[in-house]
């Protein structure tokens, strides 16, 4: 899906900042500016860097913003667009700006007396490296001159750059003729960073100069420090003469550049291949996933961004959304399914399961991947049980029994230790219903933590994860009984099939809610089981968040296993329609609650305060039309409603960060995209919903 933007889409420097791309190179480094070619975050970045040998969220933000200027006809004008804390200091290249466009890359155009400007950047797959080609087309009576200028960080992503730092140039080689096809390179050295340049522009070197007034207007919003500095130590010149067109290109690498990767006159060299190889895999990735809507081949490609490389695991990664996550197991369990499995990546799912497999740890898998000599954490009740339930919606696409009973063990353990008890406050009760969480533990994914307070404290047995837990059990059920070769898991008091009846008995009687035609959020007042509060004479605690309408009864519904009957679970799909739907996610709590924030944003305790107590988020809404698909049948009716609903969707993906979906939306008014502006599970999870729409009969 091509994204086209024009003049009233950034007829002001706030309107141009309101959408940014995203470029990423698979081992967690990434592009990013707005569409006017802005830094609106200091997160925003032409190349952010990550070697291969570190975490993939150890960023260096290497070349923060370009400076590009025009000079013809005896004046001088901005291309580029930035802002300053003193705004007549402002770059206002979007007065000469006549387009944006992405698809596979970013793509800018300009006019300015004459002269005809178009810019493409591209980045480079398993490195870091990025090039910049400008096509100067003049048709003025003079020379044009185009001068960019680079600012640069070399710090690591979201800190300041200190003045005290220092930019040595080596390996400079200046051009002689501008304008002239000549490689000139170059390498910056900080910060124990290099930066090596190429280019077949003039080059022109000067002191390093210090600029501390980039200001961040999204970072102002989120309560983040608004003011950010570079460093500038040289410059690079294109040349077009009168009635001439020019093809300049600069290449940015944190590795060394061979000479052959220069781009010469007949467009070959490194720019030139790095543009194949990314229409190359763009072609790829489509045709792996069989997907054909404009919606779901945007997502696919989306999907690819979050893939990364973990040196500390040597294999492949879902990092959880850009520019602020990292790789967590919660969400790669989530987000792995779409991503992987309804795009058809099915070597690539399996070889990310594998890896949690290594790590189960106790029943438990990682939240937080090891680096260096520290541990994994495994502070989360749902990855293990969401990690069983991939493996079943793998096999369900592969029939792939050998993987099946490799992987039993892990599973087994898994179903053992949670009915047995684990880390966590993680155990069964005697109802088969789950438990999880004590003191300041939050285990769900509804897990801030406020210093000691808990804006969603969910200890006892919250719904999403006995949903989970009943799922679990009829998928050991299912595969114990489908693949020979897996046997039962030690240490239980009965079968799979006893124990998910159990549990599905529990589950009923216990969560539902009768006045509000729904389920109950959390069981709160039974951590204990029953015979001990008995035992004990006390009464279950029943606090007034238990009965919270929330996002999270829909899985109790998507989920392939029914715990519920399917008149109840219409009446679940109703109510959140009703209460907590948007056409952009779901809301995490009903707007008539007294807990409920409407907007999210301000200083890091407003916004985490808010996270969960109404915000929007994306990732639920795909949970949500797969329970409204399910409940229907996959009627064509139902499937017709949920693709014109999708049209919301569609729309988001120009707002924000082009082609990609974000993470949350206020809770009151769901317009503008917050906290990640790419995540991994929003996108993912919608995909399954296209790949149900064209898949499922």
């Amino acid at each position: 899906m091509r994204f086209l933007y024009g003049n009233h889409h950034f007829k002001s420097l706030t309107r141009g900042e309101e959408s940014c791309y995203l470029m990423t190179n698979g081992l967690g480094g990434f592009s990013s500016m707005t569409m006017i070619g802005s830094s609106a975050r200091n997160d925003h970045a032409l190349l952010m860097s990550c070697e291969k040998k570190e975490a993939p969220n150890h960023r260096y933000n290497m070349v923060h913003h370009l400076t590009e200027k025009l000079s013809v006809n005896g004046r001088e004008v901005y291309l580029s667009g930035q802002q300053y804390t003193e705004k007549e200091n402002n770059e206002d290249g979007y007065l000469h700006q006549t387009s944006f466009s992405y698809e596979i890359y970013p793509f800018w155009s300009y006019v300015c007396d004459g002269v005809t400007v178009e810019k493409t950047i591209v980045m480079a797959h398993d490195r870091n490296l990025v090039g910049v080609r400008y096509e100067i087309s003049n048709r003025s009576e003079t020379d044009a001159i185009l001068r960019v200028t680079p600012a640069l960080q070399f710090m690591p992503k979201g800190h300041l750059l200190p003045k005290t730092q220092k930019f040595a140039i080596s390996e400079a080689e200046k051009t002689k003729e501008p304008g002239k096809v000549h490689a000139a390179s170059l390498t910056v050295i900080s910060n124990q960073r290099s930066l090596h340049i190429q280019t077949n522009g003039a080059v022109f070197t000067f002191p390093a100069r210090y600029r501390d007034d980039f200001y961040y207007a999204y970072d102002a919003r989120d309560g983040r420090p608004e003011r950010g500095a570079c460093a500038m130590n040289h410059c690079v010149e294109f040349t077009a003469a009168a009635g001439q067109t020019f093809c300049g290109v600069i290449l940015y690498s944190t590795e060394p550049l061979d000479e052959d990767m220069f781009l010469t006159d007949d467009h070959n060299g490194a720019f030139a291949c790095i543009m194949r190889e990314m229409e190359e895999r763009y072609q790829t990735l489509l045709y792996a996933s069989g997907l054909k809507t404009p919606l779901s081949q945007a997502l696919v490609y989306a999907a690819d961004s979050f893939i990364s490389y973990r040196a500390s695991t040597d294999r492949e990664t879902i990092l959880a959304g850009f520019p602020f996550f990292e790789d967590w197991g919660r969400d790669t369990m989530i987000s792995l399914p779409g991503l992987c499995l309804s795009t058809g990546r099915f070597d690539l799912a399996r070889n990310i399961l594998d890896t949690f497999a290594q790590h189960c740890k106790k029943g438990l898998m990682p939240n937080l991947f090891p680096e260096g000599k520290n541990e994994p954490m495994y502070n989360t009740a749902d990855a293990a049980l969401l990690f069983i339930i991939t493996v079943y919606e793998y096999y369900r696409r592969t029939k792939d029994a050998a993987y099946v009973k490799k992987i039993w063990p892990v599973m087994s353990e898994i179903v053992c230790y949670y009915a047995n008890g684990t880390d966590y406050h993680i155990y069964m009760d005697e109802d088969g219903l789950l438990c999880a969480g004590g003191g300041l533990e939050q285990v769900t994914w509804m897990d801030v933590r406020v210093g000691d307070i808990l804006p969603t404290p969910r200890h006892g047995k919250p719904v999403e994860i006995n949903a989970y837990w009943y799922n679990v059990l009829k998928i050991m059920e299912f595969f114990q009984n489908a693949i020979t070769g897996t046997v039962s898991a030690p240490a239980f008091a009965g079968d799979f099939h006893t124990m998910a009846e159990h549990t599905k008995a529990s589950f009923g009687q216990k969560f539902w809610n009768e006045e509000a035609g729904c389920l109950k959020d959390v069981l709160s007042g039974e951590i204990a089981s029953e015979g001990e509060m008995e035992a004990a004479g006390a009464d279950p605690v029943k606090p007034e968040c238990d009965t919270q309408i929330r996002c999270n009864q829909i899985w109790a519904v998507s989920l392939p296993f029914s715990v519920l009957p399917e008149d109840k679970e219409k009446m679940v799909v109703d109510t959140v329609f009703r209460r907590l739907y948007t056409p952009l996610g779901l809301r995490t709590l009903d707007p008539d609650d007294p807990d409920f924030h409407p907007t999210y944003g301000g200083s890091m305790h407003e916004r985490d305060m808010a996270y969960h107590q109404g915000t929007v988020w994306v990732y639920p809404l795909g949970a949500y039309y797969l329970a409204y698909l399910k409940v229907n049948h996959y009627s064509a009716e139902a499937k017709s409603i949920v693709s014109e609903q999708l049209d919301g969707i569609t729309a988001a993906l120009r707002e924000g960060c082009v082609g990609q979906l974000p993470e949350i939306y206020d809770g009151l008014h769901p317009a503008e995209s917050r906290g990640c502006f790419a995540q991994a599970w929003s996108v993912g999870e919608i995909l399954r919903v296209c790949e149900i729409l064209e898949k499922n009969s």
